[in-house]
């Protein structure tokens, strides 16, 4: 017997030249998942894009993305707004795995931050790409010090001993400035913007 079955027709009773069941529903898959990809790729590339300060590296990353989406096989049935909320928790994945494997830290300082602000984000029900639109404003609330520690342990990749001379201080002394300094972060994002008083220097 040949491969098109008995009287010449396909294994699945289709007449010969006529589509099978499987190549209409992956044909059907195609289309969807073309369709979830057009309709999604701005929302994930400007998401992975306010994390990543390696611009380059981006592209790659919402690649990515989107092929764990394929290989994942969300319910069909689920809503656009579903769908979203299923490549956002991907892409922070990804972003995850990214933040392992490179080994120019300087260049994923930013991206942990960013991590940092969407767990407390999803913690508290509040809209993350809200919280990071935030951030800017949060920053320039706090006192010098911090600020500039801040940006030299995240923007710099500098370690607290090389903050602490700086400063001249001890490292214990440091790692409690930069635990203070995110924690009245996190505090004016809770708020909505800037809390009065708030420095979060010694």
């Amino acid at each position: 017997m040949n491969a098109a079955g008995v009287n010449g027709r396909q294994p699945d009773g289709a007449p010969p030249g006529r589509p099978t069941l499987r190549s209409r529903a992956e044909e059907t898959d195609r289309a969807a998942v073309t369709a979830v990809v057009a309709s999604h790729q701005r929302m994930v590339y400007g998401f992975l894009r306010a994390r990543v300060v390696d611009a380059a590296a981006v592209d790659d990353l919402c690649q990515e993305v989107f092929l764990r989406f394929l290989t994942s096989r969300p319910p069909a049935a689920q809503g656009s707004g579903e769908v979203s909320a299923w490549l956002v928790g991907i892409a922070r994945n990804v972003l995850r795995e990214h933040v392992r494997r490179c080994t120019r830290r300087r260049e994923v300082a930013w991206t942990e931050l960013c991590l940092d602000i969407d767990a407390a984000a999803e913690t508290g029900g509040d809209d993350a790409d809200d919280r990071l639109r935030r951030l800017p404003a949060c920053l320039d609330g706090l006192g010098r010090t911090a600020r500039t520690a801040l940006d030299m342990h995240y923007g710099e990749n500098r370690r607290l001993g090389e903050i602490g001379r700086h400063f001249d201080r001890s490292e214990g002394a440091v790692k409690l400035l930069l635990f203070r300094a995110r924690q009245a972060v996190r505090r004016c994002l809770d708020a909505g913007g800037p809390v009065p008083g708030e420095v979060a220097d010694d």
